[in-house]
């Protein structure tokens, strides 16, 4: 090998080295989460976005959903403070959906039947149901850092005009927050890079009762349809989807606990505490888009969302090419099979490896 060459392999790894060290390269990501806690699907996708040495976090979005908005917010303040990530922004987004309301479908059930899941609405965790400002007792202790003053959709809008498509917007929860974002500033969507969400349920082989008799009903698509359906027809550049359809062929059982449980690391050791067997909901959107590998089908479809107020109000619709309305939808990568063998593993190297330290360019 002759020297010049030589010299330009080391001014390479010198090159690659000192991005490295300065965080660049890393995939920058926001994540906009319904942040039920402590553990289950919404704080263990959060770990495994913030856990990868591969991105850069740079704040996570709260909005009632799974449960009620601050309380959800406290729940994140403290799991980063157990990882050692206090520097990661927390920013506090809608508290209640843009149409839909708790007191509307308590009308809407007296025509159509009652609704198995509406998260904050009727599901508490360990204690009653209870008010949007309430905040129960915290089993993994309240936290000691404060959630930003700047309200989620500014800080959405805020950082994909710092980082124009740069930004991946990782979406789990319902829509509100994306939709304000999109109404204040029409070319937000246009502006990232692209937008991961876990939603919509398309036809699920599974005998869970919230989807055997009711197929298209999805929660985050339900709990904020007008929001949803604002975000289907914005201009994203991606648009990549991981439905109920997937999502039930996982299963959180107590062997992948155990694995975990061997880490001594502070997320390791929080998430074999509060970690219950339940199906992997949003670790395999955050996983699948850590590393795509692990989808082994794709299918493209048009996405939409009932809004009609009826009995399929929330309920998610899809078409295929040729078949869409051609009203402003937009044609999403919806993930159809996985490899299960290597997202369990992925998942758990995840859950169990040291957090990375913040770097220079995140604190």
């Amino acid at each position: 090998m002759s020297w010049k060459i030589q010299a330009c392999l080391i001014a390479l790894l010198v090159l690659i080295g000192g991005n490295a060290a300065n965080g660049q390269g890393k995939r920058k990501v926001i994540i906009d989460q319904d942040a039920a806690g402590p553990g289950g699907t919404d704080m263990q996708a959060i770990l495994a976005l913030v856990n990868s040495p591969d991105t850069e976090v740079l704040g996570i979005t709260v909005l009632t959903g799974d449960a009620w908005r601050d309380e959800e917010v406290q729940h994140t303040l403290r799991l980063l403070e157990i990882i050692g990530r206090p520097d990661i922004p927390v920013l506090p987004g809608a508290v209640f959906p843009l149409v839909n309301s708790k007191e509307y479908m308590l009308g809407w059930e007296k025509l159509y039947g009652k609704q198995v899941y509406m998260g904050a609405w009727n599901f508490a965790k360990g204690y009653a149901v209870h008010g949007p400002y309430e905040i129960p007792p915290m089993p993994e202790g309240a936290p000691k850092i404060k959630a930003s003053e700047e309200h989620a959709s500014h800080f959405l809008r805020r950082m994909v005009r710092t980082y124009p498509h740069e930004v991946t917007i990782y979406a789990a929860g319902p829509m509100t927050d994306l939709a304000l974002a999109i109404a204040d500033d029409p070319e937000f969507a246009g502006l990232t890079k692209e937008l991961i969400v876990m939603g919509g349920s398309i036809n699920p082989t599974t005998d869970d009762p919230e989807f055997a008799l009711s197929p298209a009903h999805e929660f985050n698509f339900w709990m904020d349809p007008e929001a949803t359906r604002a975000v289907l027809h914005a201009k994203w550049p991606r648009l990549v989807l991981t439905t109920v359809d997937i999502s039930v062929k996982t299963r959180m059982g107590k062997e992948l606990i155990d694995e975990i449980r061997k880490s001594p690391t502070p997320a390791a050791q929080y998430v074999a505490k509060y970690a219950e067997p339940n199906i992997l909901w949003d670790e395999l959107a955050a996983v699948a888009w850590l590393d795509s590998s692990i989808i082994t089908k794709w299918k493209k479809l048009y996405l939409d969302v009932d809004v009609g107020h009826g009995a399929g109000y929330g309920n998610t619709i899809v078409r295929p090419e040729g078949r869409q309305p051609g009203l402003g939808e937009i044609e999403g990568e919806v993930q159809d099979d996985l490899d299960k063998e290597k997202f369990y593993r992925e998942f758990v190297e995840l859950m169990a490896r040291p957090t990375p330290r913040a770097t220079k360019n995140e604190k």
